[in-house]
């Protein structure tokens, strides 16, 4: 693209849905640029809804006019600046927008007086192709906007970032996995912090971004705090409004992000951290995008997760037990969420007892890898929700087939079986095991997992290489646990003296055998390994990190 004033000579031409304009596309430099791709009309829509009831929207460059009508409709006084008038004259604006094309100071000055002419202070609403296609005007005239004395918000959001020795954190909060061991952790070290709910399903609207904006305003956060991106748009709305703001905002991710992160614009953005679980996962996060990617495990709270934490029912006491999803609906769902061609369906099994047994930690490269024809064919021809469909439903299914054939091996031993009715499907025999269904993970497990001499545990291949939560829980409430064998493993515990461990399912039975019979053994290493979890990995340690991290990278 061309950093002149003026754009690079080119062609632009309506891309049409039925009778509407859905994009537009531009051929420059003997190459083809879309100003959208994928839902345009959308993405202008959800454009619009950034809009504070109170602004005077300034839209930089006209796009498809879809934004701009939109906002005539709720009643804005609508400013469109555009200096390319070959692809403005094929947007469908409304006759009521004033239109600004002049030299970009004589935008600015004609910006200000309209400003205080109406009394209300400029917003601006960027199209991004538009500051990529010709950035010396564009992209001056967004900076002279945000500069400008107008845009009073800018001017509160210039507060200095990491002045006390401690962050102060606006936590999204989604109610999931983990969002009570952050929040505890920030109590216990006095972390000033002020939680924002956040919705785990849909995408956030306008509403919930007026209350993100006066959650900052009154709080005056270092930076952001979530979980699996939580509380963000895949559009990328609230990512370039922080990024706009110099807000840095940092993601835990304690579920695969291969199954989550494709789905959201803005990946590029400076002001983004991603913590992932998986270190595995570190390389792949970068080559999507991202600047800033860290490795921080999972970890326990020992407050919670403590022996002597309460009586554990009689029904619970048992030689062996495991405790986990047999996965039978997860996959089911998967399956109906595909929409899948004939391939896919008659193979998916055999493709996920493949990428079970590959070094593959994601799917997708697993599929480009062994599969590429299947791998183009979910790129060009599925939605976006068919494309995740198929990398969950691969995922786990083939947890599926290996947790089960884990957990045949312990049968043996009678084990009682914590978790859904799948287990009830798939094992069979009611007589050579015991079936209970879910415990609450807070109120019932800490005095589960001591009530078994031995705790079995097999990891999700969504986290290949990655420890889960129960091998720090069970030693933390004295609890004795056999695992699987997982690359990150070592680099947390030191393995025979502080963690029992498997590589071999053929070994399982011999494993349980061994440790039933040696309560001397077992107590030593649920010893050693609660007093490194005490040490190391506790949910404190991992805020310490994280707020480290944070401030080494924006302070």
């Amino acid at each position: 693209m061309s950093t002149s004033g003026k754009s690079s000579d080119y062609r632009a031409e309506k891309v049409l849905s039925g009778p509407n304009l859905a994009d537009i596309r531009i051929h420059i430099d003997g190459k083809t640029r879309h100003m959208w791709g994928r839902q345009g009309i959308q993405r202008e829509l959800d454009l619009a809804g950034t809009v504070p009831r109170n602004a005077l929207p300034v839209l930089l460059g006209a796009g498809l006019g879809v934004c701009a009508r939109r906002l005539v409709e709720q009643g804005y006084a609508v400013i469109v600046t555009d200096h390319d008038p070959k692809i403005r004259e094929l947007a469908d604006l409304p006759q009521t927008v004033q239109l600004l094309d002049d030299h970009v100071d004589t935008v600015r000055h004609q910006l200000h007086a309209l400003a205080e002419k109406l009394g209300k202070p400029l917003y601006p609403v960027r199209i991004p192709f538009y500051l990529r296609l010709n950035p010396d005007w564009y992209g001056r005239l967004a900076k002279e906007l945000e500069s400008c004395g107008h845009a009073d918000f800018w001017q509160r959001m210039a507060y200095p970032r990491f002045q006390s020795a401690k962050p102060r954190i606006l936590f999204m909060d989604a109610d999931y996995f983990l969002s009570g061991e952050i929040l505890t952790a920030m109590k216990a070290m006095d972390i000033p912090h002020a939680v924002l709910p956040v919705p785990r399903q849909g995408q956030p609207g306008p509403k919930y971004m007026e209350t993100l904006l006066h959650a900052v305003l009154d709080f005056k956060p270092d930076f952001l705090l979530t979980v699996n991106h939580f509380g963000l748009d895949r559009q990328g709305k609230i990512t370039d409004l922080l990024q706009r703001m110099n807000l840095p905002l940092a993601s835990w991710f304690v579920d695969n992000p291969h199954l989550i992160l494709y789905r959201y614009a803005g990946l590029d953005s400076p002001n983004v951290v991603l913590f992932t679980y998986d270190s595995g996962n570190i390389q792949e996060m970068k080559k999507r995008g991202f600047l800033h990617v860290h490795h921080l495990p999972l970890a326990t709270d020992p407050k919670r997760f403590r022996p002597g934490a309460g009586k554990g029912k009689d029904s619970w006491q048992a030689d062996i037990s495991f405790v986990g999803n047999s996965m039978l609906s997860a996959v089911q769902n998967a399956l109906l969420q595909t929409g899948l061609h004939a391939d896919l369906e008659q193979h998916y099994r055999k493709l996920a007892e493949q990428f079970g047994q590959s070094d593959q930690t994601s799917v997708a490269a697993f599929l480009e890898k062994t599969r590429p024809d299947m791998a183009r064919q979910l790129e060009t021809s599925c939605s976006m929700e068919q494309h995740l469909a198929v990398e969950s439903l691969i995922t786990w299914e083939s947890t599926r087939q290996y947790r089960l054939a884990c957990v045949e091996k312990t049968l043996p031993f009678a084990p009682l079986i914590v978790g859904d009715a799948g287990w009830k499907e798939q094992l069979g025999n009611p007589n050579a095991w015991r079936h209970l269904e879910r415990l609450d993970y807070y109120r019932d497990l800490p005095r589960f997992y001591p009530r078994s001499t031995v705790n079995f545990n097999c990891t999700s291949l969504q986290m290949k290489g990655a420890v889960n939560q129960r091998v720090f829980d069970v030693p933390a409430c004295g609890g004795f646990l056999i695992t699987d064998h997982r690359e990150q493993l070592e680099a947390l515990f030191e393995p025979g003296t502080e963690c029992i461990t498997y590589d071999d399912q053929a070994a399982i039975p011999e494993l349980i055998r061994q440790y039933l019979s040696d309560t001397p053994g077992r107590t030593a290493v649920v010893q050693a390994a609660r007093a490194r979890i005490l040490a190391r990995h506790t949910y404190e340690h991992r805020m310490q990190s994280l707020c480290a991290t944070m401030r080494q990278t924006f302070a």
